[in-house]
């Protein structure tokens, strides 16, 4: 049996290399890949194009990662909360691009491109600042614009639960952008809390299949905490 399982974090993300395009799980902080983030940050690739739900929280985790610099664009739907003054500053000084999907595009373009979609047409943003440069069509009377696939060299994600074959399970909301982020991007590095004996988990759990799984690393629920 091929196992998947990494020793460490930064061997685990060793080749991402610079101006990679990584997709980040995350709901805000629930299921953000912390660990992988640091890590990330460690490794010191640069020139990044990150998608994420929004654009960091506090000084820990996405917000650290962009504090570092690292990043040159970010594709996301919340770029602008409370506490995301850390891509505010570094955006208010031209120093970050950003690019604003709607959340419910955002979703869709990334399944999509984990199902080999090559466009599809969405009524979200139609007549906004969003569609400018798009094509758009009217079908059956409704005004839709055209939304492409975001495709990524890498996705960090966090499961709950993994086999040593990379089959996963959540931890409830944690699940959010998961599961499509493992379909849509070449290689997929999972960070998780527990690992069990291939044949433990009941498939009707599984969340996402192996096959979509390519890196494992276990992180301890104190090192989480």
């Amino acid at each position: 049996m091929i196992s998947k399982l990494h020793d460490s974090v930064d061997e685990a993300l060793a080749d991402i290399r610079d101006g990679a395009t990584v997709m980040i799980g995350g709901f805000g902080q629930a299921g953000q890949p912390v660990e992988l983030i640091d890590g990330l940050i460690r490794h010191g690739a640069t020139d990044l194009t990150i998608v994420n739900n929004n654009a960091g929280n506090g000084e820990v985790g996405l917000a650290l990662l962009i504090k570092s610099g690292f990043v040159r664009k970010i594709i996301c739907s919340f770029p602008r909360q409370s506490d995301s003054q850390i891509f505010d500053a570094r955006y208010r000084a031209g120093l970050i691009e950003l690019e604003v999907v709607p959340q419910g595009n955002l979703a869709e373009r990334i399944r999509a491109a984990g199902a080999g979609i090559g466009s599809f047409f969405s009524p979200t943003g139609f007549g906004t600042l969003l569609a400018e440069g798009k094509e758009t069509r009217t079908i059956d009377g409704k005004n839709y614009v055209l939304e492409s696939p975001i495709h990524a060299d890498f996705s960090l994600i966090k499961a709950h639960q993994s086999d040593p074959m990379g089959n996963l399970v959540y931890r409830k909301t944690a699940r959010n952008f998961g599961p499509i982020m493992a379909t849509a991007a070449k290689t997929t590095i999972v960070q998780v809390t527990d690992v069990v004996d291939l044949g433990a988990l009941d498939p009707e759990n599984i969340i996402t299949p192996g096959i979509y799984v390519n890196r494992i690393v276990q992180i301890s629920q104190e090192a989480c905490a």
